[in-house]
């Protein structure tokens, strides 16, 4: 399981999801100078922010599932293309809870750096999936050689 590079890939989506929870990916600045960070567990005066949390959570928690999966090689490459969805779905949120935050504050919004983690954990689970459907070509072929 751990010798297979795919692993590693997915092992990186879950340090950087489980990171991605606490780490601020936006600043919000009022007018009146008060400074907000909007995290994926609150932070800013916005209610309701279990969109962001859910994508978050769900982004590490899919590709740790995903790691044990290692002899469903096509599950496993179903369940990546799902992460990679989760992975887009979490910018549209986030583009959601900034547009709420601008109508309701009238504040500026700063993106973080921590903000591309999901980008970054999209290319590193693509490039897992693309390693998974190299091993379940090589398995198959295999199989036909005996």
């Amino acid at each position: 399981m751990i010798q297979r590079i795919q692993t590693l890939y997915l092992l990186a989506v879950v340090a950087l999801g489980v990171a991605l929870i606490w780490l601020p990916v936006l600043q919000l600045v009022t007018p009146d100078g008060q400074v907000y960070n909007l995290t994926a567990l609150g932070g800013a005066p916005l209610e309701g922010l279990w969109g962001l949390t859910l994508t978050t959570m769900l982004i590490p928690l899919m590709a740790l599932v995903d790691i044990f999966l290692f002899k469903k090689r096509l599950l496993q490459a179903r369940l990546n293309i799902f992460s990679v969805m989760l992975c887009l779905g979490y910018y549209g949120v986030l583009a959601i809870y900034v547009w709420l935050a601008k109508m309701s504050l009238t504040a500026e919004w700063y993106i973080n750096f921590w903000a591309s983690f999901p980008l970054i954990c999209l290319v590193l689970t693509l490039m897992a999936t693309r390693r998974i459907l190299k091993d379940e070509a090589l398995v198959r072929a295999a199989d036909r050689i005996r």
